[in-house]
C-alpha cells in the first residue's frame, strides 16, 4: 500500500541529537549490536529515525519482518521488544528502501510515539526536512493501515 505522510520532529533520542537524553550516543547505536546478534544489520541505515505522520491512518501489526523479544540494551530501563517492517520512501523521484523501527509499546517506557507515527530507518537522505510530504510503500502482509 502506498500513502502520503509528513516528516515531523521526533525526540532526538534514537540519533543522540537530544541534549537532555541519557543516551548521548543515541539509542540505535546502543541497540545495534543486539539486533546484529539476531541477524539484523542496521549498518546500511542512518543511525537515527525519520518520524513520519501518516494521519488519518493508524497501523496494525500483522506479521513483522523481524520481532525481537526481551532486548536488554541499557541499564536505564527494563528490556524491550522490537518490531521491524519493510518500507520504501519516495522523495524527489528517488526510492529509498529501509525498515520501520517499532519498539513495542507494551514494553517501552519512554518516548512513546502516537498511533499515526512510524519511525523509519533509511539511508541518509539529503534535502529531506521536517514537514516535507513523502510517499511511502508498506508491505500490507506485515503491517496494515486503518482509518
Amino acid at each position: 500500500m502506498k500513502i502520503k505522510g509528513k516528516i515531523k520532529p521526533g525526540y532526538g533520542v534514537a540519533s543522540g541529537k537530544s541534549k537532555s537524553s541519557k543516551y548521548p550516543e543515541g539509542t540505535l547505536r546502543l541497540q545495534f549490536k543486539h539486533f546484529l546478534k539476531r541477524n539484523l544489520d542496521l549498518s546500511p541505515y542512518f543511525m537515527g529515525t525519520i518520524n513520519l505522520d501518516i494521519a488519518p491512518y493508524i497501523y496494525e501489526i500483522k506479521k513483522p519482518k523481524y520481532f525481537f523479544e526481551n532486548i536488554n540494551w541499557t541499564d536505564h530501563i527494563p528490556p524491550e521488544n522490537f518490531y521491524f517492517f519493510d518500507v520504501s520512501l519516495l522523495f524527489k523521484d528517488i526510492t529509498y528502501k529501509g525498515l520501520i523501527y517499532m519498539p513495542d509499546s507494551s514494553t517501552k517506557e519512554e518516548h512513546v510515539q502516537g498511533p499515526s507515527v512510524l519511525e523509519l530507518l533509511l539511508p541518509k537522505i539529503d534535502g529531506l526536512n521536517y514537514y516535507d510530504i513523502v510517499v511511502v510503500e508498506l508491505d500490507d502482509t506485515q503491517i496494515e493501515l486503518k482509518k
